[in-house]
């Protein structure tokens, strides 16, 4: 045999796999699998469908008639209302926002960048009744602009500006953080070759940027808007409680529940409860809308 067919049929070496490296399928017994899923079932249901049915049943316990007087009753038309107008005016401003924000932090590079991450985290880390105070503090009788305000008739408290302003500032860091990592992950590429070609920054934005964060966004928005129309603390403060003026649906809730009206505040609840249970239905098909993306990204790479 000669040396050439020596080497071609000598076989070629493998490389030695280190088992310390080598990816290992984790394989748990099947008893801790069960009682895993037992207890994430048992936290659900204690948490969240015993709560959701209790709401539900109390509600409808006297009847439909009962329980559509009590959604008809004109304080509670004028709290589903005002809850509709201030989310309708709160989440486009966060949505602006949160586009803007999400661009200039995942996009540029610039002083006072982690503050600026930190400002939009702020919400997270204070409580809602505080800022409430906060605007009491800036737009109240007695504070920084009450008097200015006072002297040309201007309401920003226990009016509608207030809690519009109030829900903005616990709702505007959803939409960015949904944002945020989503565009840090895609990177510039597609961007830069965009503008090598001559597209404006509108178009860029247009035509490449928004269809690759479109269901992120609107993932934002809805989470944005279920906790608009939820929230309660920050809006407490600064509403007054004015009855059929300045009560949004948790606030309705809370009066009618003083009153030990319990058939009509489940059944205005219930109206936050489906408000919850749209967003979840929402929320899952976005998430499978976004792994369905991912995945035929994935498979054209």
């Amino acid at each position: 045999m000669s040396a050439a067919s020596a080497i071609v049929l000598a076989p070629v070496a493998q490389p030695r796999r280190d088992p310390i490296h080598a990816p290992q399928a984790i394989v748990e017994p099947v008893w801790i699998r069960v009682l895993l899923i037992g207890i994430a079932f048992a936290f659900l249901s204690l948490f969240l469908f015993i709560p959701l049915a209790a709401v539900f049943a109390q509600a409808f316990k006297k009847g439909w008639q009962v329980y559509l007087t009590a959604i008809t009753d004109p304080d509670a038309l004028s709290a589903i209302r005002l809850t509709l107008l201030t989310a309708s005016i709160a989440v486009p401003l966060n949505l602006v926002f949160g586009v803007a924000a999400s661009w200039a932090i995942a996009k540029f590079e610039f002083r006072g960048k982690s503050i600026l991450l930190t400002l939009i985290d702020l919400p997270f880390s204070v409580s809602p009744v505080i800022s409430g105070l906060i605007y009491v503090l800036i737009f109240g009788a007695q504070g920084w602009f009450g008097p200015w305000l006072r002297d040309h008739d201007i309401k920003i408290l226990f009016a509608v500006p207030g809690i519009v302003l109030a829900t903005v500032f616990v709702t505007f860091p959803f939409v960015a953080r949904e944002l945020i990592p989503l565009m840090q992950a895609q990177g510039n590429d597609e961007e830069e070759a965009a503008l090598v070609l001559g597209a404006s920054g509108w178009k860029i934005f247009r035509h490449v940027t928004l269809p690759n964060i479109k269901w992120g966004l609107l993932y934002g928005v809805i989470l944005c808007n279920a906790r608009a129309m939820g929230e309660f603390g920050a809006v407490s403060v600064v509403s007054g409680h004015i009855r059929g003026e300045t009560n949004t649906i948790p606030l309705q809730v809370e009066i009618l529940y003083n009153e030990y009206n319990f058939t009509a505040a489940f059944a205005v609840a219930s109206l936050l409860a489906l408000l919850a249970l749209v967003t979840l239905a929402l929320k899952s098909f976005i998430e499978w809308r976004l792994r369905d993306e991912t995945a035929r990204t994935d498979q054209e790479q």
